[in-house]
């Protein structure tokens, strides 16, 4: 009995620790739990504050890669990113347009082998395409490291500033010409007018029947010859004095179309042209761009012996062409074409490569165009034909005196002899270039 009594309390003293023991595991474990419950809310806190940072970049990169990708693709110049292989990892719009190719099927084609299927290298001066002149570059591109992973190909398409270098080295080169031809051409007009005097004089003063009568005749037509030879020359180096006005569009046209209707009806040319109805008018000096039209639609018709396709067109230009408002008078034809070769001298006085003329017309067109602010841009192509574009201010505005002009015509600045030498320019038969 009494070692049970005294087992019992000793028993119930284990059990009460053992109960003190799993109380205090239990509140350790609770409060584990409290402070993991608590670490976890803090991490989602924290994570919750990662990912709206990690969306926030992902936004910034996204909103960068577009904007990139809009630069990309806005760019004029045409770009080829080039992987470390050789092969297009990506093209943008202006190159795709250069070339004439789409992304697709640039996409990991070997960038030089690209290039030169079509002529093209890249080198450091301007090299013809088609009708365009386009400068090529490489630029390597760099890693975070500063180290080179792939690099860029630059296509820039540098004819507007090639034809504007071009233009500026012709007018400067005409400017030189234009100054000695017109001394040079009064100084021979004034004999010639003694020369035409005196073979008048001759016929007047000699038998009908003689020999020596004829001779004059010929005299005096070989003087009134050159006398609208340099009749031109004068046009050409003195076109700038010049009162414009209002013209009906379809009249100076039309009238252009008759003056050449004897070069047109030697060849089957089948005419075409195509007005803009919101241009009725031009601006302009009525004999000389008439000159200018038939100029151009003679040269179109001998450009084609075999017949072919004239056309003419009136359009609305871009203002930033001018650098105002402006109109595009174009002669196109289906002809031989140009040889790039003679381009840069096709505006050059006495420069043909015709059996026949005198190699002044397209410098006189020239001239001309520039005498009315305008300029003259040229495309051909070998055995497809060519086309002169004549652009022409065009005032937005006139006054009544020049409304009034339009149907009436322009009352003209030059004196009396200056009329007579654009009148021998104009009527002459039109045999040069």
């Amino acid at each position: 009995m009494t070692n049970a009594t005294t087992g019992q309390p000793e028993e119930r003293a284990l059990l009460q620790a053992a109960f003190r023991s799993f109380d205090e595991a239990a509140q350790t474990l609770q409060q584990s739990y409290h402070a993991l419950t608590a670490r976890v809310e803090q991490m989602d806190v924290e994570l919750a504050h990662s990912n709206e940072a990690l969306r926030r970049q992902l936004c910034e990169n996204e909103a960068m890669r577009v904007h990139l990708n809009g630069i990309l693709e806005s760019l004029s110049t045409g770009v080829l990113v080039v992987d470390e292989r050789g092969g297009i990892a990506r093209s943008n719009h202006a190159a795709e347009a250069i070339l004439g190719a789409t992304d697709a099927t640039l996409r990991d084609r070997v960038a030089s082998e690209v290039l030169t299927a079509l002529g093209l290298s890249v080198c450091d001066r301007p090299q013809r395409f088609g009708q365009a002149v386009v400068s090529i570059s490489q630029v390597p591109m760099r890693d975070a490291s500063g180290g080179r992973s792939s690099h860029l190909i630059l296509i820039q398409d540098v004819t507007r500033l090639y034809q504007l270098e071009e233009q500026l080295q012709r007018k400067d080169r005409l400017a030189a010409m234009g100054e000695l031809i017109g001394r040079i051409a009064h100084e021979i007009r004034n004999p010639l007018g003694s020369v035409e005097l005196f073979s008048s004089m001759l016929q007047r003063d000699l038998p009908k029947d003689s020999p020596a009568k004829r001779y004059a005749e010929q005299i005096s037509q070989a003087v009134q010859s050159m006398d609208r030879l340099l009749a031109n020359l004068l046009v050409y180096t003195r076109p700038a004095r010049m009162a414009r006005g209002w013209f009906l569009a379809e009249h100076v046209i039309g009238d252009s179309m008759k003056l050449a209707a004897h070069a047109i009806t030697k060849v089957p040319v089948e005419v075409r042209v195509d007005l803009d109805q919101d241009i009725p008018l031009l601006w302009c000096h009525e004999g000389q761009l008439k000159q200018v039209i038939v100029n151009l639609v003679v040269n179109a018709v001998q450009a084609m012996p075999n017949g072919g396709l004239l056309t003419i067109r009136l359009h609305k230009e871009p203002s930033q062409t001018l650098g105002a408002a402006a109109v595009r008078l174009a002669v196109s034809d289906t002809g031989l074409g140009i040889d790039p070769e003679y381009r840069s001298r096709m505006f050059d006085p006495f420069f043909t490569m015709k059996d026949e003329g005198t190699g002044l017309g397209l410098a006189i067109v020239h001239s001309i165009v520039e005498a009315h602010h305008g300029r003259i841009d040229v495309e051909s192509t070998i055995k497809q034909g060519s086309t002169f574009a004549i652009i022409l201010p065009h005032p937005s505005t006139a006054s009544a005196s020049s409304e009034c002009q339009a149907l009436g015509g322009t009352e003209s600045e030059f004196s009396e002899d200056e009329h007579v030498d654009r009148e021998l320019a104009l009527t002459e038969d039109w045999v040069h270039e």
